[in-house]
């Protein structure tokens, strides 16, 4: 398929996991759970909890394929805005309906990539209680899988170093789960199910249950906070 004009590149992005690899495993060490879930090939949302700013760093190294995702644009400041936006990123400004954040998105996701997205806006408990319906939007007018994805131990203790960080060496847990559909057999000829505003509360609804549901499954497997 060709890649609509002014979406970010999958290049980009494969240059920005191959970025992450090195980093995430020469820094830390990721134990990687349940990565086969992702599907090979196609459109696909990563839902992933944050609770620390190498959260998105770490996803990008151990996801199974590049990951597009959606940043604050407080993050693009000075030459990391070249730099995130060079490796397939997506500025988004979270005070308003950011269409062009918008139109890149479904972007990655027409053309079969891979979007990931911190559903609860911002950092924060990472334990997906509030939920923005960005994240049911994406999905429901995709069509697009989505797999929640937890990453666990990057809050658990302070860096001797820099303190910002969790310590070098340490382990740092990303458990992927089960792909699921936003809408109960939404998925169409078309691609995509009813977007009405009941339809999207409906699906927010259904996405924070099993997200909320695979982070309690990974926490318990994992022996993690």
């Amino acid at each position: 398929m060709t890649r609509a004009t002014g979406s970010p590149s999958l290049r980009g992005a494969a240059v920005g996991r191959g970025i992450g690899i090195g980093l995430m495993y020469g820094l830390w060490k990721p134990r990687v759970l349940g990565a086969w879930r992702v599907p090979a090939s196609g459109p696909v949302i990563l839902a992933v909890n944050h609770s620390h700013n190498i959260d998105g760093p770490m996803l990008m190294g151990t996801a199974p394929r590049p990951v597009h995702f959606l940043i604050k644009k407080e993050a693009f400041v000075g030459p990391l805005d070249p730099f995130l936006r060079g490796i397939g990123q997506l500025k988004v400004d979270r005070t308003t309906a950011d269409r062009t954040a918008i139109t890149d998105a479904l972007g990655v996701l027409e053309n079969g990539g891979v979007l990931g997205i911190f559903p609860e806006g911002t950092r924060g408990e990472g334990d997906f209680a509030s939920l923005r319906a960005g994240l049911a939007y994406f999905a429901v007018r995709s069509g697009a899988p989505i797999v929640p994805v937890a990453v666990l131990g990057s809050t658990e203790r302070r860096g001797r170093l820099v303190s910002a960080l969790p310590p070098l060496r340490s382990r740092v847990d990303v458990v992927f789960g089960d792909a699921f559909e936003a809408q109960e057999g939404a998925r169409s000829a078309g691609g995509g199910g009813r977007r009405t505003r009941k339809a999207l509360d409906e699906a927010t609804v259904r996405i924070q249950a099993r997200l909320t549901a695979h982070l309690d499954d990974a926490r318990r497997f994992t022996g993690r906070r």
